[in-house]
């Protein structure tokens, strides 16, 4: 079975109703995202950041998986499919993806504010607030990777997309490192193909650009890898 990476941005959520901060100008929901999307705005105000991530998490949970994050998870039928995603929703899980790489962190999880990758824990949809604490006494904070944090998940995507046979870029500009970078670890000759609605430039000679927004994007995709002879 082949293996397909997908690479997915904040463009397979937005039909989701979930929107990201690049659609209205460094603002995120009206915050400016260095006050909420950054560990230095998590010690200058804890409170205030908490609030922010609640917000996302309520309005994710009125949130529905969308065409394109379920034809992901039905490609698992033809291939073995790894999503790396810099999405902290869960939507690509409740479409029903298997193996999906959180580069960016979980907005359903929390972790003591001095730990990166362990003492994590499942917090659903409800609130995190200040003065929440592990058995330690150490503040909780949302598990995110913020601006001015290391990318923990970065060398197994990186893998992922070294061993992959077909890669897909699907709804990010390719703006934001080091994501942005991860289609560099692709093999020589491995096809890259890229939905957006909007142009965007690949220095590779296998790129193919499916310039459609995501869930239109997505069964195009799919025929022209299911049924190749039939889009030459």
């Amino acid at each position: 079975m082949k293996k397909l990476a997908v690479l997915s941005g904040a463009g397979v959520s937005a039909e989701s109703g979930i929107k990201t901060f690049r659609d209205s100008d460094g603002l995120w929901e009206n915050y400016p995202v260095q006050d909420v999307a950054s560990i230095e705005g998590w010690w200058r105000d804890r409170k205030l950041v908490l609030q922010f991530y609640n917000e996302r998490r309520r309005q994710l949970q009125g949130a529905k998986p969308n065409r394109a994050h379920e034809i992901i998870a039905e490609l698992e039928k033809q291939f073995d499919v790894t999503v790396i995603t810099q999405n902290i929703d869960n939507l690509h899980e409740r479409a029903g993806s298997s193996k999906i790489i959180h580069l960016h962190g979980e907005l359903t999880k929390a972790r003591p504010e001095d730990q990166e990758m362990s003492g994590i824990v499942d917090i659903g949809y409800r609130d995190l607030n200040l003065g929440e604490c592990d058995h330690r006494g150490v503040q909780m904070r949302p598990h995110i990777v913020w601006f001015g944090e290391a990318v923990p998940m970065l060398d197994k995507a990186a893998r992922a997309v070294s061993e992959c046979d077909i890669l897909l870029i699907i709804g990010t500009s390719l703006n934001v490192y080091p994501a942005a970078g991860l289609f560099r670890y692709a093999r020589r000759g491995t096809p890259i193909y890229l939905i957006d609605p909007k142009p965007i430039y690949l220095d590779y000679n296998l790129f193919t650009q499916i310039q459609e927004p995501a869930t239109v994007g997505m069964a195009k995709f799919r025929e022209m890898i299911i049924n190749p002879e039939e889009n030459e």
